[in-house]
């Protein structure tokens, strides 16, 4: 069975907020928030798991929110001066409560004076486990919310969901460049071995390791290997599969294996860049007489 096969079976704007109506006569007050944003208006709140984790599992409660909630409304954004990290922070509140803050990257473009409040719409998604888990989302465009995730289609909470988020996007990503041709795809082709990236072989060998399944780890990484060579172009080939095998090599007693497999990395990367590398770090060891 090809590893294509193998992998396929293995893993499994700008916004202000609207006047009041009014005199026109009488001077127009402040607007209480603008957006200039180059980013998508979906942003994630920062710290619902952190320092804010308290309030968020108990807005769910109020909510009733069961094992796996979700919840959608409306938040305030407040500036909270009295941050000791940031005084330039960016509460968001609900029901009164703050249950994050907006992220840092975010607070250049949100220009709200401090002791206003603005509605913005609201999303959190939970899963209880051993601990709450959580997201929450705000939107800071104009009209309805486009919200990326939904009930149905939830963020991943857990670490096995953020695994195959992860794996999904990489892979979206390749195939995306592969359709559209050009230099950008043959760039991508010339790390293929058997119609799969090596980029995607990161988490099967992951997963592998974790199953104590060394032996099929170790073909993952020599097929990555030489899809890495290939994609070098005369350059530094990506190293880590090349450390995963040495790893497994090392756990299976062939120390052998293990230098032979270092010494290939070394010999297809050009001389004046092997010099640091933990490889060459690691083939020195490799070599100093035992007890030395």
């Amino acid at each position: 069975m090809g590893v294509g096969s193998w992998l396929r079976g293995a893993i499994g704007g700008k916004s202000t907020a609207p006047p009041a109506a009014q005199d026109p006569s009488t001077p127009r007050p402040p607007r209480s928030l603008t957006l200039s944003i180059g980013y998508s208006p979906c942003v994630e709140v920062a710290g619902t798991t952190t320092f804010a984790a308290d309030a968020v599992a108990a807005l769910a409660d109020r909510q009733g929110l069961g094992a796996r909630g979700y919840l959608e409304g409306q938040a305030q954004l407040q500036r909270d001066p009295t941050n000791p990290v940031n005084q330039q922070a960016v509460a968001v509140l609900v029901d009164g409560e703050q249950v994050g803050c907006l992220p840092s990257y975010a607070l250049q473009d949100v220009h709200l004076p401090v002791g206003v409040s603005h509605p913005v719409p609201y999303q959190l998604h939970i899963l209880r486990e051993q601990r709450l888990l959580a997201k929450a989302y705000v939107w800071l465009g104009d009209g309805a919310p486009v919200w990326e995730h939904t009930a149905d289609a939830p963020p991943a909470l857990t670490s096995r969901e953020r695994i195959n988020d992860s794996h999904a996007q990489k892979t979206a990503m390749l195939h995306e460049a592969l359709q559209e041709g050009g230099t950008r795809a043959a760039r991508f082709r010339s790390g293929m071995v058997d119609g799969v990236h090596y980029l995607e072989l990161v988490e099967p060998i992951k997963q592998l390791k974790r199953d104590g399944r060394l032996a099929e780890a170790l073909v993952l990484c020599y097929n990555a290997i030489e899809a890495a060579e290939g994609a070098s172009r005369g350059g530094v080939p990506a190293p880590w599969y090349t450390e995963q095998a040495a790893i497994i090599h090392r756990k299976l007693g062939q120390k052998a294996e293990e230098i032979a497999v270092l010494k290939r990395w070394r010999e297809a990367c050009p001389a004046s860049l092997r010099v640091g590398s933990r490889i060459g770090e690691r083939l020195a060891k490799l070599a100093r007489p035992t007890g030395a």
